[in-house]
């Protein structure tokens, strides 16, 4: 076994869990029709190993949002079980990206289920739903912001402006099988739609502590602090400015625009390596 195979499976242990190698045969080539196909956005984005720093920022933003980020804190495996929920989390972004028309259809009707359940109060009083359309709403802003800004300045390959808003569009019919609604269908839109939420978003003790967990407690070995440590320090250079402050994040600049930056592509590069076989062409 050569040094890329053995790094490849080690991270796509991680990722994917025990039973990674058949989900991944099962999601790739059970036959069907696929809403999504290779020269799509979506499938160049969520391919793209610049989806581990745009997953770690898209975490810290979604915190912002009391509500979502009490459904997180009080109902999910978030610290008790953090590499159970990443699997489940990219299993989900697969199956939806990758898989059958029938089994993205499946897994999102699987999700809406849960959701259904989770409901409770937020430590400000007010009640919440996780199926509360707003609150999908915000998570899925969230997410494609931030892996688009991660693809944008981590990708292998660059999108034209045209392929950008074409990813808003295709993510949107996932928000939508969901119960989102309002969803933004184009780059201009996503922004407006973040830019909508601010006044509902703060600092709280759960995001704060979310953000300590994420930066300072990660839940890996010691032996990938160093590699994680430097994703991290991506997500947190593409993080907006006025989300420092109730984040408690460092806000450097000049640092974040060189060595930050330099650091995240030869990270990012390398996932890509290991996770590419040999003589194929990497996403």
């Amino acid at each position: 076994m050569d040094v890329r195979d053995a790094l490849g499976r080690v991270i796509f242990a991680r990722v994917a869990g025990e039973d990674g190698p058949s989900k991944r045969e099962r999601i790739h080539s059970s036959p069907g029709p696929r809403r999504f196909g290779p020269g799509d956005p979506i499938v160049t984005v969520h391919g793209d190993a610049s989806m581990f720093v745009g997953g770690i920022r898209a975490l810290l933003l979604q915190s912002l949002h009391p509500l979502a980020m009490a459904a997180v804190d009080q109902h999910s495996g978030f610290r008790a079980d953090p590499w159970g929920r990443l699997q489940r989390t990219s299993a989900f972004l697969a199956e939806t990206t990758f898989g059958t028309t029938e089994h993205a259809d499946r897994a999102v009707a699987v999700v809406r289920s849960v959701h259904d359940r989770i409901e409770g109060v937020a430590p400000d009083g007010r009640p919440y739903r996780a199926g509360d359309p707003e609150l999908l709403r915000w998570v899925h802003v969230a997410e494609v912001d931030s892996f688009l800004r991660a693809h944008d300045r981590y990708g292998a390959t660059s999108l034209t402006p045209e392929q950008r808003d074409g990813y808003v569009a295709q993510t949107a019919v996932v928000a939508r099988g969901l119960g989102a609604d309002r969803v933004p269908t184009s780059v201009a839109e996503l922004e407006a739609s973040l830019e909508a939420f601010r006044p509902d978003l703060r600092s709280t003790v759960a995001a704060r502590r979310t953000a300590r967990y994420l930066l300072l407690t990660p839940p890996v070995p010691w032996a990938l602090r160093a590699p994680y440590g430097v994703l991290a320090a991506a997500a947190v250079g593409l993080m907006p400015r006025w989300t420092r402050w109730p984040l408690r994040l460092p806000y450097l600049p000049l640092t974040e625009s060189t060595a930050v930056r330099a650091a995240g592509i030869a990270a990012t590069s390398t996932i890509r390596w290991a996770m590419t076989p040999p003589g194929a062409q990497a996403r």
